[in-house]
């Protein structure tokens, strides 16, 4: 009995358990939504020195670009040419759009950002205007025609300028059709144009400048039957005088229509020809 007694007394009492820290759970809320991250994109932007190198880009080759209408008078042949210059020229700075209603195709389709697309729509809504300054300020600066010269039918010189609203009021569709069809030829050629890379400007600028020549082509004959001006370039419409604040035709054929027109060229062209190059 004593020895077990004693055994008992020897026995290790069991080990007390270590307290298992309690969870904890940590909740944190989600930062209310601000417009820092947007101003700070734009501020950021507009300190881009290549940013203000494409604007004044595309100012310089819009404003070429409307000097090349009104003095050729909107033949396709000159446009090609000259579109095709201005693309060998600027191409590389800004990508050449020259055009309000090809960057709203490039912007639509993720092409360009939406403040890159509004800088390029100011500066070549600019430069259509200084080129139609500058040309009026040209022809004022002529010798008046002596009376004389008149008797043989001379007039005094004046700017190339779009049809007027009355020469086809009532055949409004055909002149909208017609700019929406042009702006489709000529974005589809601008996006496939794209493709060739920096490395070959000069097939970048045939195509830009070919499809600018066969869109032409297709809406000048198609207005001509209705006595009206095709420009597919809601810039250059500024030069051409095209727009009637009276008349809100003018700016459904000569602005809306011409965007949406380059807004299904590039999307047909990234159907037929995905991004891939």
């Amino acid at each position: 009995m004593a020895t077990n007694k004693a055994a008992s007394k020897t026995k290790k009492a069991p080990a007390k358990q270590t307290a298992r820290p309690a969870k904890t759970t940590t909740t944190v809320k989600a930062a209310p939504a601000t417009s820092s991250g947007l101003a700070d994109h734009i501020s950021q932007s507009l300190r881009s020195y290549s940013l203000w190198r494409a604007l004044a880009a595309e100012l310089i080759g819009t404003f070429l670009l409307a000097s090349i209408f009104v003095t050729g008078q909107g033949q396709p042949i000159f446009l090609l040419f000259g579109l095709a210059g201005i693309v060998l020229i600027i191409g590389g700075i800004s990508g050449a759009h020259v055009n309000p209603a090809v960057t709203i195709g490039a912007w639509v389709t993720r092409r360009i950002g939406w403040l890159r697309a509004l800088g390029y729509i100011i500066a070549q809504l600019l430069g259509a205007a200084l080129a139609f300054i500058t040309l009026s300020a040209f022809i004022g600066g002529a010798a008046p025609v002596s009376e004389e010269a008149a008797l043989y039918g001379q007039s005094a010189p004046t700017l190339y300028a779009a049809a007027t609203y009355a020469a086809y009021e009532g055949k409004e569709w055909f002149v909208l059709f017609a700019e929406l069809l042009g702006a489709a030829i000529l974005a589809f050629a601008f996006a496939h144009s794209r493709g060739f890379g920096k490395d070959q400007p000069t097939a970048s600028a045939l195509t830009y400048g070919v499809g600018a020549f066969i869109g032409l082509m297709v809406a000048v004959t198609a207005v001509g039957y209705v006595n009206a001006t095709a420009v597919f370039n809601p810039a250059v419409a500024v030069t051409l005088y095209a727009y009637d604040w009276s008349q809100l035709w003018t700016f459904a054929i000569y602005a809306i229509a011409p965007a949406i027109g380059a807004v299904v060229g590039f999307i047909l062209h990234d159907l037929l020809m995905p991004r891939t190059r």
